[in-house]
């Protein structure tokens, strides 16, 4: 995933922007789209299609870098089995912090 951090880097340098003007952008903290950029934090799609549509760019070329470029299928069904790990990560600890506010009776 450490290449699509660089390639949001290089979409955000293009248009002229500081990591804080762009986490600002996309109202995230700096460290946390520094961590973004660094590869450091998995991206889910909605996060992915929001720097596209702020930073003006296809999701495409964020994943590829380059618009002509398209990731093959067997990329693309890779990266939906990544998302749909991750959704599922995703609902279990939904579930937890939901118990545990049961528990707590909040």
């Amino acid at each position: 995933m450490g290449h699509i951090g660089e390639n949001i880097k290089k979409s955000r340098i293009e248009l002229g922007l500081s990591q804080a003007q762009a986490a600002k952008m996309l109202h995230i903290s700096t460290p946390a789209f520094c961590k973004i950029e660094t590869g450091q934090t998995d991206l889910n799609v909605s996060r992915l299609l929001q720097i596209a549509k702020v930073f003006k760019v296809t999701v495409d070329q964020l994943l590829n870098g380059t618009p002509g470029k398209t990731a093959s299928s067997e990329e693309v069904n890779i990266l939906k089995a990544e998302l749909l790990v991750k959704d599922e990560e995703l609902n279990k600890l939904r579930k937890k912090l939901i118990d545990l506010y049961d528990k707590l009776g909040m």
